[in-house]
C-alpha cells in the first residue's frame, strides 16, 4: 500500500448513454430507490427483504450491529432458502415456467420448469438426510456446469446444511484442503464433465483427494455422490461411493421445507490463488439472499415473466452462487446455463445459445469480451442476438473500449452495459449502475447500490474528494456481507477490518471523477511506483485496449534501477476478419494477427508469427507512445511483449504476477491455478 493512497494518472472517458425514453419507461429500478436508501438503511433493507422474500417467521430486528464487525441481519426471522427459490413460485401458480435451460458442451440439453426442479430438490434433500447428512453439516460439491450442481446446492439448504463448492478444475490438493477445513461429510461429485470437446475427469481427484496424508490423518468425509455424465472409466470404493441416479430413483417425492433461523450459515467459498491455508468465506441465509435477489432484479432490469437470464459464470465461483442459483431463482427467473467453454465447439458457441434460447439479458467477464474482440465481429455477426437487452461484466474493471465493443457489437449499440463491482467476501453486487437510471459511462462501475455506503479513502482513513484516487471501503454493513472466516474469527478481523476501524476494505484502489462516480483500478497490489508517480496498471491497460490494433493488455511494475519500478505491457493484437485487409478498422490494411516482443530499442518476431521485425518494433514503438500521449510520458511502457495468450485463472482473472516473474526475470513461479498451465511457457517462448 502507497503512502499517500492516490492515483496520479487518471484517463478521462468523455462518452455517456444515457438510457433510452422505451427502457425508462419499463424499467423496474427507479431513482427514489436511492432516495429511500439515503433516509434510513437498515429500514431500506428490512422493506426490501419482505418485498422479495417469504418469511415463514416474519423479523422484527432488521440489524444488529452490536460487535462489530460481526453482523447480524433480520436475526429473529426464520425463511428456508431453498423454499424461496422454488417452492413459492409453485404455490403461486408459475409451476410450468421454466426455470433452467441447460445447454451441455456437445450440443445435448434438458430443461426444467420450476414444478420439476422443485421435485428433484426434494428428492436430492431426502436423499441427503437418508445418507446421515443433518442441519449444519458440510457437504463439499466438485461438479460441472450440470443441472445437478443447482439441485445439489439447492438442496443442501434445504434441509439447513452448508455447502462448500469447489470449482471443477482444482487439483486433489485443493479439494482435500477445502475438505479439511470445512470438515466435509459428503462430497457430490461427477465421473467426468465435458470441457473443450473432451471429458474432463473428476472422480479420480476426489478418490485422490481422500487418501492425501493416508490412515494417519483419515478424512471426514463419510460418503461419494457420484453424477453419470462423463461416462468416463472410475474406480469405485464399494459402501462409499453411490451413483446419484440410483439415490434419487429411490428417494421420498416428498419434502417440507423447514425454515431457520436468518443467520444460519449457507455456504462457504474458498478464496483461490493464495498460498498457504485456504480462506473460507461464510455467507448465512436471510441477509444473503435478500441482497442477491434485490440487486439481481433492480440491476439487471429483470422482467420474470418474459426475460431469459444467463450469466456465464460456474456455480464454483461466487458470481455462480449468487447470480446463477440464488438470485436469479429467488426472483423466479428462467434462465440458461452452459456446461462448456465460450470456444467449445466453436468460436460462436455464446452467441448461438443467445440465438436458440432468446437470451435477453447476459452477464460475463471482460475477459471473454476481449477474448471475443481479439477473434472479430464476424463471428458474433453470424448470429441473431436482437434479444439482447441487457448486458452485464462482473469479475474485474473493463476497459473502456472493451465496454463499447460490448455494445455495439453484442447489443447492437443501444444495449445498455452494466459493469458490477463486488467479491466473494461481499456476497452480492455493490457498486453498480441502474440501467433506466444511470447514464453509463464505458469503464466505470459508477455509483454504489442503493443500500450500500462506499467510500474512497487515503492511507490516513480520510474521504478523498473528486478526481482523486484512493482505497475503496463499504463504511457501514450491508446484507449480503460475509459473516467470518470460516473457524478463523481473528484472521476475518485482521484481513478486513483493521487497516480502517469499522469499515471493510476490500483491498481495491478506485477513483472519483468530476462526478464522483468510482472506477476501480484493481488490486491495490497493482500500483506501480515509477519515479515517485503512482500509475495504475487498470489505467494503461485501458489505454493500450484502446487503440484500435489491440484486443487485450495486462501491465505490470518491473523493478528498475532508475525509476524504482517502469511498465512492462504484455499485448495481444486483433485477429484479422476473413477477406477484409483492414477488418480492425485501422485504415491501416495490415495483418494484426502478429506476435512478437519489443524491449523498447529493439524488438525480434514471436515464434511462428512470420511477422518481420521491423515491423514489430513499429508496432510496440507506437504502442508506447499511445500510452504516452493519452496518459502521459511517464507511463510511457518500457517494455511491450506482443504475445498470443495471457496467463488466467479458470474464472478469468488474469495472474499479473506471473508475468512479473518474466519482467524481472525471475524463475516462474506456481502456475496450478492457471487454465492453461503451459501458457507461460509459449509467452517465455514469445518474448525470448
Amino acid at each position: 500500500m502507497a503512502a499517500d493512497g492516490n492515483i496520479d494518472n487518471l484517463l478521462h472517458e468523455t462518452r455517456r448513454f444515457a438510457p433510452s425514453e422505451q427502457f425508462q419507461a419499463n424499467a423496474v429500478a427507479h431513482a427514489d430507490l436511492y432516495d429511500s436508501a439515503a433516509k434510513d438503511l437498515p429500514a431500506f433493507w428490512g422493506d426490501q427483504s419482505r418485498e422479495l422474500l417469504h418469511w415463514h417467521t416474519p423479523f422484527t430486528t432488521t440489524l444488529n450491529w452490536s460487535n462489530p464487525p460481526f453482523a447480524q441481519w433480520f436475526e429473529d426471522g426464520e425463511l428456508n432458502v431453498a423454499y424461496n427459490c422454488l417452492d413459492r413460485h409453485v404455490e403461486a401458480g408459475n409451476g410450468d415456467r421454466i426455470a433452467l435451460n441447460w445447454e451441455g458442451e456437445p450440443g445435448d440439453s434438458a430443461t426444467y420448469t420450476y414444478a420439476q426442479l422443485t421435485q428433484e430438490v426434494k428428492k436430492a434433500a431426502n436423499v441427503l438426510l437418508g445418507l446421515g447428512v443433518s442441519r449444519g453439516d458440510r457437504v463439499a460439491i466438485y461438479l460441472p456446469m450440470i443441472p445437478e450442481a443447482v439441485i445439489s446446492m439447492l438442496a443442501v439448504a434445504r434441509i439447513g446444511a452448508v455447502h462448500s463448492v469447489v470449482f471443477g478444475g482444482f487439483s486433489s490438493e485443493s479439494l482435500r484442503a477445502r475438505i479439511d477445513d470445512a470438515a466435509a461429510k459428503l462430497v457430490i461429485t461427477a465421473d467426468g464433465g465435458w470441457r473443450k470437446g473432451k471429458v474432463s475427469a473428476l472422480k479420480p481427484a476426489v478418490d485422490a483427494s481422500l487418501t492425501i496424508g493416508g490412515e494417519e490423518n483419515p478424512s471426514t468425509v463419510e460418503h461419494v455422490l457420484v453424477v453419470r455424465r462423463g461416462e468416463n472409466d472410475i474406480d469405485w470404493a464399494e459402501g462409499r461411493d453411490l451413483w446419484w441416479h440410483e439415490q434419487m430413483a429411490a428417494a421420498d417425492t416428498e419434502h417440507e421445507a423447514q425454515p431457520f433461523p436468518a443467520e444460519t450459515p449457507l455456504f462457504i467459498l474458498y478464496t483461490s490463488g493464495t498460498t498457504g491455508k485456504p480462506k473460507g468465506i461464510l455467507h448465512t441465509s436471510g441477509g444473503y439472499l435478500t441482497q442477491v435477489a434485490f440487486t439481481h432484479k433492480n440491476i439487471f432490469d429483470l422482467h420474470p415473466e418474459t426475460d431469459v437470464y444467463w450469466s456465464t459464470a460456474d456455480v464454483g465461483w461466487i458470481t455462480g452462487h449468487s447470480y446463477v442459483v440464488y438470485g436469479p431463482l429467488a426472483n423466479g427467473a428462467t434462465q440458461v446455463i452452459y456446461e462448456g467453454t465460450p470456444d467449445s465447439p466453436h468460436t460462436g458457441r455464446w452467441w448461438e445459445i443467445i440465438q436458440k434460447y432468446g437470451v435477453s439479458i447476459l452477464y460475463a467477464a471482460p475477459t471473454a469480451i476481449r477474448t471475443f474482440m481479439k477473434l472479430g465481429r464476424h463471428i458474433p455477426d453470424q448470429y441473431d442476438l436482437t434479444s439482447l437487452r441487457v448486458l452485464g461484466s462482473v469479475g474485474e474493471p473493463i476497459n473502456p473500449e472493451a465496454w463499447v465493443w460490448y455494445r455495439d457489437v453484442i447489443g447492437g449499440g443501444t444495449t445498455p452495459v452494466v459493469d458490477t463491482w463486488w467479491q466473494t467476501e461481499t456476497g452480492a453486487i455493490m457498486v453498480s449502475a441502474l440501467p433506466g437510471v444511470t447514464t453509463l459511462k464505458p469503464g466505470s462501475a459508477q455509483v454504489p447500490v442503493p443500500g450500500i455506503h462506499i467510500e474512497v479513502l487515503d492511507d490516513r482513513g480520510t474521504p478523498v474528494g473528486k478526481n482523486s484516487g484512493g482505497l475503496l471501503v463499504v463504511a457501514e454493513p450491508w446484507p449480503s456481507m460475509l459473516r467470518g472466516i470460516w473457524g478463523d474469527p481473528d484472521r476475518f478481523v485482521e484481513t478486513y477490518w483493521n487497516t480502517f476501524a469499522g469499515k471493510y476494505f476490500a483491498g481495491d484502489g478506485a477513483r472519483l471523477d468530476r462526478d464522483g462516480d468510482i472506477w476501480l483500478l484493481g488490486r491495490v497490489d497493482d500500483v506501480m511506483n515509477v519515479s515517485g508517480h503512482r500509475l495504475s496498471t487498470a489505467e494503461i491497460e485501458s489505454s493500450l485496449v484502446s487503440h484500435p490494433r489491440v484486443a487485450e493488455a495486462a501491465v505490470v511494475g518491473a523493478s528498475d534501477e532508475t525509476t524504482g519500478q517502469a511498465v512492462v505491457a504484455f499485448v495481444i493484437v486483433r485477429s484479422v476478419e476473413p477477406d477484409d485487409d483492414d477488418a480492425d478498422g485501422d485504415g491501416d490494411g495490415q495483418d494484426d494477427s502478429h506476435a512478437a516482443r519489443d524491449n523498447g530499442t529493439e524488438a525480434s518476431a514471436a515464434s511462428g508469427s512470420g511477422t518481420p521485425p521491423e515491423d514489430v518494433d513499429a508496432l510496440a514503438q507506437e504502442l508506447r507512445a499511445h500510452v504516452a500521449t493519452q496518459i502521459g510520458a511517464i507511463a510511457r511502457p518500457r517494455q511491450v511483449f506482443i504475445v498470443a495468450e495471457l496467463p488466467k485463472t479458470r474464472s478469468g482473472k488474469i495472474m499479473r504476477r506471473l508475468l512479473r516473474d518474466l519482467a524481472e526475470g525471475r524463475e516462474i513461479g506456481d502456475t496450478t491455478t492457471l487454465a492453461d498451465t503451459q501458457v507461460m511457457t509459449v509467452i517465455s517462448a514469445s518474448v525470448g
